[in-house]
């Protein structure tokens, strides 16, 4: 993926049609780079949110909201992210589809003073990181190694306030609630058994 052009035939395309085609070579030329500056390491781990784009073996597309305190995502060094994966409803469509298709396309936002940064690369999920130790609520650990980084016009970011952070991002010396779905009947007879013994607690 590292070599692989910045637009293919269909992008061209549509950058013929609109006269953009110059445009875009020279956003090319000047924003997109294969290393993270100290602004870009600044800017992620203070997210406390992003968007993750996977697909599967067939190419099918899925798209996930990931969330933590900021800092929850953190920048080894100018190549690689380092992302928890932290217990949710158990689908794992966007961890399922890495194992079979590594590449990811991921979305930092800061709506408060509007900003986006786009990180493509490919990842790796694994259940014995040694980072998972770091990282207090990590089921697995993803490392991201980035092959394209640049940053997007924020003119269409609606601006909003961040009003708290949410009472179930993992932090050190925490447990957070359980949240409420796992306490419905209807999902109660397939909860791991882990989940069915908080329950029991509750």
């Amino acid at each position: 993926m590292v070599n692989d052009p910045m637009y293919h035939d269909g992008m061209r395309r549509l950058q013929d049609a609109r006269e953009t085609r110059a445009l875009a070579d020279r956003l090319e030329q000047v924003t997109v780079r294969t290393a993270f500056t100290g602004e870009d390491r600044a800017f992620i781990e203070r997210c406390a949110m992003f968007f993750i784009a996977t697909a599967d073996a067939q190419g099918h597309p899925d798209c996930s909201y990931k969330g933590g305190l900021p800092g929850f995502v953190r920048v080894l060094d100018e190549r690689t992210l380092a992302i928890p994966d932290y217990d949710g409803n158990g689908m794992y469509r966007t961890w399922g589809n890495v194992l079979l298709n590594p590449h990811v396309g991921l979305l930092f936002l800061d709506f408060e003073q509007p900003k986006r940064l786009r990180v493509n690369g490919t990842a790796q999920v694994s259940e014995d990181d040694p980072l998972r130790a770091e990282f207090p609520g990590a089921v697995f650990m993803i490392r991201v190694t980035a092959e394209k980084i640049f940053p997007n016009c924020p003119r269409y970011l609606h601006k909003m306030q961040l009003v708290e952070h949410s009472a179930y991002a993992p932090r050190p010396e925490y447990t957070p609630p359980v949240p409420a779905w796992k306490s419905f009947e209807v999902f109660r007879d397939a909860l791991p058994t882990r989940d069915r013994d908080e329950d029991k607690k509750e």
